[in-house]
């Protein structure tokens, strides 16, 4: 009941229909970020693609200006000197086949996979658990490589995914309402700046159709693009 009077209250200080700018936007979702935990701020992005494409695909990883306020647990797949560097780096869980076997049981105590390439004949098999799941390592995304320690690094460093699913909608937290409205301002343009930039050939017309702007707990307000592409 808690819950859904605070929602009420903050679709309240919402006018319908209104487009907001990014600065009024961020004023009002961090406003309403009133629960007992810090809220994530969240982006969604609709984008003019159909990801069922494979040249309308937009997905990538880039890291934020003032990172997500997030902690990420990083597991590695490598061996001997490799498997020392991750660890060196900071990663969480670090093994080869010791790790695909609790990985199968459904131990999965990580946020992001990381493999060596001589690796990825064993992380293979774990297809159906890792996929789904967005966890599969992947060489266009920095996450099949030798340098173990770079990818962990970034990872912790407040490295953020995206990916446009189904209906071609990119989600991606960008921040927490204890951020200072700069820095969530600018997370939010350099995110949007290299989705933009990541504008697959293969669509036509619309690219960047709306985007919005929510807490965990609050509503999404619609941001006027063109506010965003400002300064």
């Amino acid at each position: 009941m808690a819950k859904n009077k605070r929602l009420a209250a903050a679709h309240a200080t919402l006018e319908r229909n209104k487009v907001y700018t990014l600065q009024e936007a961020i004023a009002l979702v961090v406003g309403n970020a009133k629960a007992k935990f810090d809220e994530t701020i969240e982006i969604a992005i609709n984008l003019g693609v159909d990801p069922r494409y494979a040249d309308q695909m937009v997905r990538g990883l880039m890291s934020l200006p003032h990172g997500t306020g997030k902690t990420l647990r990083v597991g590695v797949f490598a061996r001997g000197a490799k498997a020392e560097e991750a660890k060196a780096a900071g990663a969480d869980v670090v093994g080869d086949e010791d790790l695909a076997e609790k990985i199968q049981a459904g131990e999965i105590n990580f946020d992001r996979c990381i493999a060596t390439p001589d690796m990825m004949a064993l992380v293979g098999r774990l297809g159906k658990v890792l996929g789904p799941r967005g966890l599969m390592p992947n060489p266009k995304l920095g996450t099949v490589t030798m340098d173990v320690k770079g990818a962990v690094t970034a990872a912790k460093s407040g490295q953020v995914e995206y990916r446009a699913e189904k209906g071609g909608v990119v989600h991606a937290g960008i921040g927490k309402a204890s951020f200072s409205s700069t820095n969530l301002l600018e997370n939010i343009r350099a995110f949007v700046d290299v989705v933009q930039k990541a504008r697959p050939t293969g669509v036509k017309g619309a690219y960047m159709k709306k985007i919005y702007l929510s807490s965990t707990m609050g509503p999404g307000i619609e941001i006027d693009i063109a506010s965003v592409n400002a300064g």
